[in-house]
């Protein structure tokens, strides 16, 4: 760690990390700075040799100078080798992870408010550093000790989270157990209280079936495990709504009823945010001892370096985090 933390209530830059060189986030760094300036603070770990050749940017040595900085805020990490826009490129691979690390470290040393990462390229890392994780979330979980994480997407008009994610949907209903979905349920809850700023949450389950079961005649989980489990987490005060058919619950006005849906497998929560918001969408870390988002989209090696980036999943992703980081400092304060 660098540096000391600042006193409780004091201004904290978000810390952004570079993600994949050869991918779009050195390009959409900068276009971020644009539109958000000092309005949003937050700096990038990176080589600032991987910046496209016409941005301006301002090194620092501290988290803190990127409250006044005048142009991109980048705190240097050497990485070696130039960037080859859309070439995944291994050699980075050791410097990418040491970034990550370096603004988990920055953040909980209470040097920067919140952890935005840019999108990485797991085979690169796999191929040249041996990184032994799926992604970034499973990373993330790991420098905080193993903690029990959740995947949320989010955007302006709706919160889901998915309770199983990057599995076969023929395996969703093994995986789906009463443990798990207990879990995200009040992994859910206590991050809407902590991070949000909700005092009372609302919550809607989706049911696994059509029609959430329809009384057993398409399915029987609802029944037999998913109804019973919330009536459990009913009985110790959550709001809870549910289960419902999931194809009813993404309306507008089905959507003015909760705060964040909890739907079983992938598809079932991601369809609906990226048919309201395919551009603004935030995937975000919930359960972490510290804020993490991410811009809801992959490296986009195809447009990289070409001046086509589109920032406002980062934009979007940047703003979540500050007003989540704000949200914890002040409820901790």
């Amino acid at each position: 760690m660098t540096g000391h933390p600042l006193p409780t209530g004091a201004r904290r830059p978000v810390a952004l990390t570079i993600g994949e060189p050869a991918g779009i986030g050195p390009d959409i760094a900068g276009l971020a700075f644009d539109t958000l300036g000092i309005s949003v603070p937050f700096f990038l770990i990176g080589d600032p040799a991987h910046l496209p050749d016409d941005r301006p940017f301002t090194l620092i040595t501290k988290p803190s100078d990127a409250l006044d900085a005048d142009s991109l805020p980048v705190l240097a990490h050497d990485f070696g080798t130039p960037r080859t826009p859309g070439v995944a490129q291994p050699d980075h691979a050791a410097h990418v992870i040491a970034v990550i690390e370096k603004a988990v470290s920055l953040t909980q040393s209470g040097e920067a408010l919140a952890v935005c990462t840019n999108p990485i390229h797991k085979k690169a890392l796999k191929d040249g550093a041996g990184f032994a994780f799926p992604g970034h979330t499973e990373f993330l979980s790991h420098l905080a000790g193993g903690a029990d994480v959740v995947m949320m997407l989010a955007c302006e008009g709706l919160r889901v989270v998915p309770a199983t994610i990057h599995i076969a949907l023929s395996e969703v209903p093994a995986a789906l157990t009463p443990a798990l979905l207990k879990q995200v349920i009040q992994t859910t809850y206590a991050a809407l209280i902590n991070d949000f700023g909700l005092t009372s949450p609302r919550i809607a389950v989706a049911g696994l079936n059509p029609h959430a079961g329809e009384g057993g005649a398409m399915g029987r989980e609802e029944i037999e495990m998913i109804s019973p489990l919330l009536d459990d987490l009913r009985a110790g005060g959550m709001n809870l709504i549910g289960p419902s058919s999931a194809d009813t619950m993404f309306h507008a006005a089905a959507r003015a009823g909760y705060d964040a849906a909890i739907c079983m497998y992938h598809d079932q929560a991601l369809i609906p945010i990226k048919t309201i918001d395919f551009s603004g969408g935030v995937n975000v870390t919930l359960g972490l001892p510290f804020v993490r988002t991410s811009p809801d989209h992959g490296t986009a090696f195809d447009i990289a370096g070409t001046d086509k980036g589109d920032p406002s999943s980062l934009i979007a992703a940047l703003r979540m985090a500050h007003q989540m980081g704000r949200a914890r400092q002040e409820r901790h304060a």
